[in-house]
């Protein structure tokens, strides 16, 4: 069966800043879910501004992987919206969070945290370290790469302590921040991953679309054995 992969995006500053649409005319989404796609995968996109956010209980239902971009617009995803997305989570669809996706309601409630960091604007050089050779989202690259230009985060990045950690990045400033971490929350994966900053061509860089692809087939929900909750029978005569 293919993996069914659905890119969301808040799709704001594209729709509000000329240069981020010349930037990427298909949206930050569309570019992202074009790299996507290939024989083995079924993508599909969805926005904020559809109802429901094009979240709905079907397109979740059908949904392995989710790839969540945001960053002016969190607040305005609806509760019900951002519990449905946990509840997938938890019952095992893969969820992957860019750039300020980091301050998405699904993520906070997921971390349990604020997810807070230090920013600041001015096109510093980034380079990133993989800190994890050996996991699968670094296949296919170099021990580091550079990103020429983009927003700086900074530690101490309010999240609880990863699983994993397979990115480090290292600021033109001097500010690192961990910048490609994975959890898991019930039988789901999650990897947030910081690049994405929408006034650069982030998304157009080789090393991030093969990232972000590794980060798909890692997040692909596995079959796992059965599980069943609340009050069940003993399988085995009690007291006898």
């Amino acid at each position: 069966m293919p993996t069914r992969v659905t890119v969301w995006n808040e799709n704001v500053h594209e729709r509000e800043e000329p240069e981020v649409a010349e930037r990427y005319p298909k949206g930050i989404h569309g570019t992202i879910a074009e790299h996507l796609e290939g024989p083995d995968r079924e993508v599909r996109t969805a926005t904020l501004q559809e109802p429901e956010h094009g979240l709905d209980e079907e397109t979740l239902d059908a949904t392995d992987v989710l790839v969540w971009w945001s960053h002016c617009a969190n607040d305005e995803v609806t509760d019900a919206v951002a519990k449905r997305v946990v509840d997938r989570v938890h019952e095992g669809m893969g969820f992957i969070p860019l750039h300020s996706g980091k301050n998405s309601k699904p993520f906070t409630r997921l971390m349990g945290t604020t997810c807070n960091i230090k920013y600041r604007h001015g096109g510093e050089r980034e380079r990133v370290w993989v800190a994890d050779p050996g996991h699968p989202i670094a296949d296919g690259l170099d021990e580091q790469f550079v990103i020429p230009a983009t927003e700086t985060y900074g530690e101490p990045y309010d999240i609880p302590e990863p699983d994993r950690t397979v990115f480090i990045s290292w600021f033109e400033g001097g500010d690192v921040f961990r910048s490609g971490v994975c959890y898991r929350r019930g039988r789901g994966r999650i990897f947030a991953f910081r690049p994405g900053h929408e006034e650069y061509p982030i998304f157009h860089q080789d090393e991030v679309k093969q990232v972000i692809d590794n980060a798909v087939e890692w997040a692909t929900p596995t079959e796992g054995a059965s599980a069943r909750w609340g009050k069940t029978d003993p399988l085995e005569p009690v007291g006898e």
